[in-house]
């Protein structure tokens, strides 16, 4: 009974033959400690895993890790709360009409949204499947969420795959969903119910349910922002400078949107950053080690003014006239309160990281080592991983250490963290 290691019910194979066998690979596997041959390896290692972590197949239930409290504020600060209308509209809706579920976690495996089927999530709650509770390998078991997770790849698990008694009536099927600017995993989505999810079919409806929400987080991030407060009684929504992460500034004021080059991006931040203003010299200092004449700097403000639309750009001082939001701002406004997880999703980089600019170059250290500051003296795992994840924190050996530090040893991620530490110390060394 061969299968593919991708497949859990290949097309044309019958579920409930399949099934009776899986069941008896699974009594064998928890009375005898072997693996059935003709078991996915897919499965298998996660059997291995699974048990290492000190997972009891017969009584193990996750564990239910966030109270109502901490649920809110972790959904409310998520980088996938403003696709969850994308995922309700595309899977949501018809899961609950063919008495499905539809569960998406955060990047350690913690269930944030469980939605579909209300006659299945009340007979899920009987094994902790509900929002708050951990679903990773480590605390569930062997299961498409936990296991997609470990592996960051999709993943199908039907019926008697699951490792946990209590479990193997249901099938699942899930994906990692990605950050598209950084890559870092953001968390989950799974499609839990019956042997229907388990088809090649729902794996493909999530993959696309998937590739959907990542292009949202990809539009929301180029669009301008929606109408929201006015600024002052004016009327309009305060503009907006991104410097994170990117080449050139974006800025945007009400249905428009502007890319700046490199010395605008530069002279605008500055601007922002310090609200009483610059005179001419000091910012031919700030902007660079060589000596720039005061005419080159009232030049490039001149054309500068021209982007700025709504916004006044006052001389003598130079200044803003009008308030900006920048995302540098946001992300310390989110550090002084202590939302360290929407901190870290708002990074998206350091600023400006092509520049050169004095000033710059010493704002972009500044925020950078007060983020890894704030991480390094947390023990927030989806934090430093949604960090370690990206671009700008796969070679921080520091970093990676410390989320062996705050790792359990059954964690589905230990291993990859422990392999990607040893090979940065070999690089160091």
């Amino acid at each position: 009974m061969g299968r593919s290691n991708d497949l859990a019910v290949p097309p044309g194979a019958d579920a409930e033959q399949l099934a009776r066998y899986l069941a008896r690979a699974h009594d064998a596997f928890v009375s005898t400690g072997l693996a059935d041959p003709a078991l996915r390896t897919l499965v298998h290692d996660s059997w291995q895993r699974s048990l290492a972590g000190g997972i009891d197949p017969e009584f193990s239930l996750a564990s239910i890790v966030l109270d109502d409290e901490r649920l809110a504020e972790i959904r409310a600060a998520h980088p996938l709360a403003i696709a969850m209308p994308v995922i309700r509209e595309l899977l949501v809706e018809s899961a609950a009409e063919a008495g499905h579920l539809v569960a998406v976690s955060d990047a350690v495996g913690q269930l944030l949204w469980v939605e579909g089927s209300h006659d299945l999530r009340a007979r899920a709650e009987g094994m902790h499947f509900l929002p708050g509770a951990d679903w990773s390998e480590a605390s569930a078991g062997t299961n498409a969420p936990g296991t997609a997770l470990a592996l960051d790849k999709p993943v199908q698990i039907f019926g008697p795959e699951h490792l946990s008694r209590n479990v193997t009536p249901w099938s699942c099927s899930a994906a990692p969903i990605h950050d598209p600017d950084t890559g870092a995993v953001l968390g989950v989505l799974d499609l839990t119910g019956t042997a229907e999810v388990a088809t090649v079919q729902s794996l493909s409806l999530v993959r696309a349910t998937v590739a959907a929400v990542e292009a949202e987080l990809r539009i929301q991030r180029l669009s301008p922002p929606a109408p929201s407060a006015s600024v002052s009684g004016a009327g309009w929504t305060m503009p907006t400078l991104e410097v994170l992460g990117t080449r050139g500034a974006t800025f945007r004021h009400g249905s428009t949107l502007s890319r700046l080059g490199l010395r605008h991006s530069e002279l605008f931040l500055l601007l922002t950053e310090r609200l009483e203003g610059w005179r001419a010299g000091e910012l031919a200092v700030a902007l660079s080690d060589d000596e720039q004449a005061d005419v080159t700097i009232r030049a490039e403000i001149s054309r500068l003014r021209g982007v700025l639309g709504p916004v006044e750009l006052a001389s003598r001082p130079y200044r803003l006239a009008n308030a900006v939001a920048t995302d540098v701002a946001a992300v310390r406004d989110d550090l002084s309160a202590g939302h360290l997880r929407r901190a870290v999703a708002a990074y998206r980089g350091p600023v400006l990281p092509e520049s050169t600019a004095p000033a710059v170059v010493e704002l972009r250290d500044a925020l950078h080592l007060r983020v890894r500051s704030s991480l390094l003296a947390s023990d927030d795992a989806d934090a430093i991983l949604t960090f370690a994840d990206t671009a700008h924190g796969r070679d921080d050996f520091e970093m990676w250490e410390h989320a062996l530090d705050v790792l359990p040893v059954s964690s589905p991620r230990y291993a990859q963290v422990e392999t990607h530490v040893a090979r940065l110390d070999d690089a160091l060394s």
